[in-house]
Protein backbone atom coordinates (compact mmCIF):
# COMPACT_ATOMS: atom_id res chain seq x y z
CA UNK A 1 0.00 0.00 0.00
CA UNK A 2 2.96 2.64 0.98
CA UNK A 3 4.66 1.53 -2.21
CA UNK A 4 1.68 2.82 -4.36
CA UNK A 5 1.33 6.10 -2.72
CA UNK A 6 4.49 6.52 -3.32
CA UNK A 7 4.73 5.74 -6.85
CA UNK A 8 1.45 8.25 -7.31
CA UNK A 9 3.38 11.30 -5.58
CA UNK A 10 5.87 11.60 -8.77
CA UNK A 11 7.07 15.27 -9.00
CA UNK A 12 5.78 16.59 -12.71
CA UNK A 13 7.14 19.24 -13.90
CA UNK A 14 5.11 22.54 -14.72
CA UNK A 15 4.20 22.09 -18.09
CA UNK A 16 2.69 18.62 -17.31
CA UNK A 17 0.05 19.96 -14.66
CA UNK A 18 -3.37 20.98 -15.86
CA UNK A 19 -4.81 24.16 -14.58
CA UNK A 20 -8.26 23.71 -13.34
CA UNK A 21 -9.46 25.88 -16.49
CA UNK A 22 -8.26 22.76 -18.82
CA UNK A 23 -10.26 20.04 -16.51
CA UNK A 24 -13.41 21.52 -16.00
CA UNK A 25 -15.60 21.45 -18.59
CA UNK A 26 -16.71 24.57 -20.55
CA UNK A 27 -20.42 24.68 -19.77
CA UNK A 28 -19.58 24.14 -15.96
CA UNK A 29 -17.62 27.59 -16.10
CA UNK A 30 -20.91 29.39 -17.78
CA UNK A 31 -23.07 27.93 -15.42
CA UNK A 32 -20.94 29.21 -12.42
CA UNK A 33 -20.99 32.88 -14.03
CA UNK A 34 -24.77 32.97 -14.58
CA UNK A 35 -25.48 31.18 -10.53
CA UNK A 36 -23.03 33.87 -9.32
CA UNK A 37 -24.83 36.88 -11.10
CA UNK A 38 -28.02 35.30 -9.96
CA UNK A 39 -27.19 35.25 -6.74
CA UNK A 40 -25.72 39.45 -6.67
CA UNK A 41 -29.09 40.32 -8.17
CA UNK A 42 -30.48 38.39 -5.85
CA UNK A 43 -28.30 40.62 -3.16
CA UNK A 44 -29.11 43.78 -4.51
CA UNK A 45 -32.93 43.35 -4.86
CA UNK A 46 -32.92 41.91 -0.62
CA UNK A 47 -31.09 45.06 0.03
CA UNK A 48 -33.69 47.43 -1.93
CA UNK A 49 -36.38 45.38 -0.02
CA UNK A 50 -34.55 46.28 3.37
CA UNK A 51 -34.70 49.78 2.72
CA UNK A 52 -37.86 50.28 1.73
CA UNK A 53 -39.25 48.47 4.49
CA UNK A 54 -36.53 50.17 7.08
CA UNK A 55 -38.14 53.59 5.49
CA UNK A 56 -41.91 52.45 5.94
CA UNK A 57 -40.97 51.40 9.20
CA UNK A 58 -39.92 55.09 10.14
CA UNK A 59 -42.65 56.84 8.57
CA UNK A 60 -45.47 54.35 10.54
CA UNK A 61 -43.28 55.32 13.75
CA UNK A 62 -43.51 59.07 12.90
CA UNK A 63 -47.29 58.80 11.98
CA UNK A 64 -48.00 57.20 15.34
CA UNK A 65 -46.10 59.70 17.21
CA UNK A 66 -47.97 61.42 20.51
CA UNK A 67 -48.46 64.96 20.45
CA UNK A 68 -46.11 65.01 23.46
CA UNK A 69 -43.35 63.76 21.35
CA UNK A 70 -44.10 65.80 18.18
CA UNK A 71 -43.40 68.71 21.10
CA UNK A 72 -40.31 67.44 22.15
CA UNK A 73 -38.63 67.23 18.98
CA UNK A 74 -39.42 70.60 17.59
CA UNK A 75 -36.79 73.38 18.02
CA UNK A 76 -39.23 76.16 18.91
CA UNK A 77 -39.36 77.79 22.66
CA UNK A 78 -42.43 77.04 23.11
CA UNK A 79 -42.14 79.87 26.17
CA UNK A 80 -41.60 82.25 24.18
CA UNK A 81 -45.19 82.04 22.69
CA UNK A 82 -47.42 81.93 26.45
Amino acid sequence: MKNKRQTANINYTEKDKATLKEIMPKNLLEQLKSKKNELLKAEEVRIQEEKKRKQEEIKEQEKNKTFEELLNESNIEWKKYK
